[in-house]
């Protein structure tokens, strides 16, 4: 939603702001209009599309619709869902700095510094497998005490 409001914001400013000002360092006096004329056009952007946003009024049945069919609605359920899928997400980067930092040590032609760059990556890959693998059975265990 920020995104669009930052998004009209652009667009009114560059709709505003005439063609032929020439493009130089602007000085405080005017750096001071141009936030003042920013926070004006953010303040009427708001005033405008607030009610709209706010005029749903069966805000329930649409995040029903917009779930998932065998998705949990209870908190540990939904915690489990998003930290596991998180912590898949961190493993499969890490997977893939280990891919990386292998070409880095096949590439480095012995360079030393390459090289210590390339263990040091591979390193860091192995050490975020390993967070995420523990993270994982630490979610894992809480979410089987709570629930």
């Amino acid at each position: 939603m920020l995104g669009l409001w930052y998004g009209q914001l652009k667009l009114i400013e560059i709709i505003v702001r005439s063609p032929h000002k020439p493009m130089t360092t602007p000085s405080l006096g005017n750096k001071l209009a141009t936030s003042i004329r920013t926070l004006g056009i953010a303040a009427a952007t708001l005033a405008v599309t607030s009610p709209v946003f706010a005029a749903s009024s069966d805000l329930q049945a649409g995040a029903d619709a917009a779930k998932a069919s065998g998705t949990s609605s209870d908190l540990a359920g939904i915690f489990a869902v998003v930290s596991n899928t998180l912590i898949y997400i961190v493993g499969a980067v890490a997977v893939i700095f280990l891919i990386i930092g292998g070409l880095r040590y096949v590439i480095s032609n012995g360079d030393p510094k390459a090289v210590t760059a390339a263990k040091d990556t591979i390193l860091y890959a192995i050490i975020g497998i390993v967070v995420a693998i523990l993270s994982y059975a630490a979610v894992n265990f809480v979410i089987s005490r709570f629930s």
